[in-house]
């Protein structure tokens, strides 16, 4: 079957694409042809990006290293300085960059993507308690936590306005929400390597990462014309 022939929009040029398989290869190829056209800022994200990505991929079935390393291509693609409470500013941090990927995103690739997945890992790790950050907020004894079950049953309902309202920004913070708990969770050592407790948050986070970052990515690549920002660690020459 023919790839699909895709028009960059920004850059004026013409590329084939197989949007069915963005993995490491596709998108280095790609980032290669059309890297001459980028600003220095996005260059150096998508460069790291996609760098960690290659890596992820090496990880096979070891979903713990895989999903750390996917977080850390994803922290390459968006991260900003945040500054104060790292939570809070992360979550801003992301809602603002899934907002300029949707706006940039014409062919509504995202939310297929998310709906494709939806009835799958998605949907899993959205009624995962272990995800829920209000759930360890109660485990640790936090006061003001002890309804999180009330809490999650509530987010169910954002949820699904938010599929209803096609409103794929509002869904991707929920969901990269949870994604950040788990990545608290394992960046943090607050779980054991390759352990069976853990192990279904992990795969299907893992898998959920895999799936949206490689679109994520190309579409930055789609759009070298918006501000993605200043990476906070630039390269600095000797």
């Amino acid at each position: 079957m023919r790839a699909p022939v895709y028009f960059g929009p920004q850059l004026g040029i013409t590329s084939v694409i197989d949007r069915t398989n963005l993995d490491f290869k596709a998108l280095k190829e790609r980032q290669r042809r059309v890297r001459s056209g980028f600003p220095e800022s996005l260059g150096l994200r998508v460069h790291r990006a996609i760098s960690w990505l290659g890596r992820a991929e090496l990880a096979g079935d070891d979903h713990d290293v895989r999903f750390i390393l996917l977080w850390v291509s994803f922290n390459a693609a968006y991260a900003q300085d945040v500054g104060g409470s790292e939570t809070s500013g992360e979550r801003t941090a992301f809602r603002l960059f899934f907002d300029a990927l949707v706006s940039l995103d014409s062919q509504r690739r995202i939310y297929e993507t998310v709906w494709q997945r939806f009835p799958n890992e998605i949907r899993v790790l959205l009624n995962n308690k272990h995800v829920f950050a209000p759930f360890w907020n109660h485990q640790n004894g936090i006061a003001g936590y002890g309804d999180w079950a009330s809490s999650l049953a509530a987010s169910q309902k954002v949820i699904a306005t938010a599929l209803e309202q096609q409103d794929t920004g509002r869904l991707l913070s929920i969901v990269f929400d949870r994604l950040y708990v788990l990545r608290n969770q394992l960046v943090h050592g607050g779980a054991t390597w390759n352990s069976s407790v853990n192990r279904r948050q992990v795969i299907d986070g893992s898998a959920v990462l895999g799936t949206l970052l490689p679109v994520f990515i190309d579409i930055m690549m789609d759009s070298p014309s918006h501000d993605w920002g200043r990476p906070f660690y630039p390269v600095v020459k000797e």
